[in-house]
């Protein structure tokens, strides 16, 4: 996937989300920021570098009580994993 559109949206129902996870994976010099999307036990996986990735988050936080801390808990420390849940049902 090289792109978060209203095509890949649609697939992601809000009502069928079971849990959104964000974590880092260490690039050596800087950290990719990556979240994960289960539905229906399908792992749906994105990072920020995809086009579209503003469009995910703004999707995402529509789901009922989605973590809004989310960016702060997972990007410190630096090069850390620092797996969040931000969503879970």
């Amino acid at each position: 996937m090289t792109r978060i559109d209203a095509d890949v949206l649609a697939q992601i129902p809000l009502m069928e989300v079971d849990k959104v996870t964000f974590y880092k994976r260490d690039e050596v010099t800087t950290d990719l920021i990556c979240c994960d999307v289960v539905i229906a036990n399908e792992v749906w996986s994105f990072h920020e570098e995809l086009i579209g990735w503003d469009l995910l988050l703004a999707h995402l936080e529509n789901l009922p009580d989605f973590r809004e801390d989310w960016f702060a808990a997972v990007s410190q420390p630096p090069f850390a994993t620092s797996e969040t849940v931000a969503f879970s049902r």
